[in-house]
């Protein structure tokens, strides 16, 4: 499929989701049951995680720069099984950790995590999620990372449906003023268990998903970052050192190069990375119509995808940014939150 046909299938299913559409779909039906039922033989042989236990790693980040009477950064993370750090065993190995690490160590602050993720979690369950954070007695966060959408596809959830509750937890967020960054569903097309030709037709679905993620979240104001090569070929490549001992989940490392993908994002949302004057064409950065960017991000992990011009000569334009990465500082222990 081609970049275009990409972009137009993502818009579909964003428009389809904005206006409350219910047809898109992801690839043929026979397809997606085909590409389900190997799924779910691979989560009953891997076990998919050992019960969803996942080490609580909330807490403050970065005590070496206390300064007194400045409170610290407040990072939550939503999402699922990713996002909640399925897989290992040490709080520290989590993504909420490694980035309330790393988000430390650039601002010269402390960080305040708070993970209100859900392992098995699918988009529907953005909105309870959003209510945890957005009821707490603490101030709103000052930013938020969601990571959701493989057990949408997995669990046959319409996209337009997927896609209408992520951008209504990213405007409700973004309403309350708390900056959004999502990392877009992953690939699905890597999980060892499942063989040709279902892992072409996965990764299809799950690129086709994280495009129209993309054009709902940056319409509301949020940016994302593609996680689907990061599960890709890296993973493809060393699969023992990068997934977890279920061979669904992340290792710890590779829960690291999935933080190291976002991490650049987060701090640009929050005004702590240097940005260039210019779009660096040599990276093949540029302002694209949405959908556009959207397709492209989709297929090359650890792409930036963020709001640019209200309209363009064929809708709204984005800004997609390749950003490189910088080595996450292994996580401290947290001191917990009172």
């Amino acid at each position: 499929m081609t970049s275009m046909s990409r972009a137009r299938v993502a818009r579909r299913i964003a428009a389809g989701a904005a206006y409350g559409g219910g047809g898109a779909g992801l690839v043929g039906a026979a397809v997606v049951g085909l590409v389900l039922a190997e799924l779910r033989l691979a989560r009953r042989h891997v076990g998919n995680g050992g019960g969803g236990r996942v080490p609580a790693a909330d807490g403050v980040y970065g005590h070496a720069y206390d300064i007194p009477g400045e409170p610290p950064l407040r990072l939550t993370l939503l999402g699922d099984s990713t996002a909640a750090g399925q897989g290992v065993h040490r709080a520290g190995q989590t993504p909420g950790a490694l980035l309330a690490s790393g988000l430390a160590a650039v601002a010269e602050r402390p960080v305040e995590l708070r993970n209100v993720a859900s392992p098995g979690a699918r988009s529907d369950d953005l909105d309870r999620q959003v209510a945890l954070v957005l009821s707490s007695p603490t101030p709103v966060p000052d930013i938020c990372v969601i990571m959701i959408g493989a057990n949408d596809v997995t669990h046959r959830m319409p996209p337009t449906r997927s896609v209408r509750h992520l951008a209504a937890a990213v405007r409700r967020l973004r309403t309350a003023g708390a900056e959004v960054v999502v990392g877009t569903c992953p690939d699905l097309g890597t999980i060892e268990p499942v063989q040709q030709p279902l892992r072409w037709l996965a990764r299809r679905a799950s690129r086709q998903l994280a495009a129209a993620q993309t054009i709902g979240v940056v319409e509301q104001g949020g940016r994302t970052v593609s996680l689907g090569d990061l599960l890709g070929p890296e993973f493809e490549a060393n699969p023992r050192e990068l997934f977890g001992p279920d061979n669904y989940h992340p290792s710890a490392e590779g829960y690291a190069t999935a933080a190291m993908a976002v991490l650049p994002t987060v701090c640009a949302a929050l005004g702590l990375w240097p940005e260039e004057e210019r779009p660096d064409v040599s990276r093949r950065e540029g302002f694209l119509p949405v959908a556009r960017a959207a397709a492209e991000a989709a297929s090359e992990a650890g792409t930036e995808v963020t709001a640019a011009m209200p309209t363009g000569p064929r809708g709204p334009w984005a800004l997609l940014k390749r950003r490189r990465r910088r080595r996450v500082p292994e996580a401290e222990p947290a001191t917990p939150s009172l």
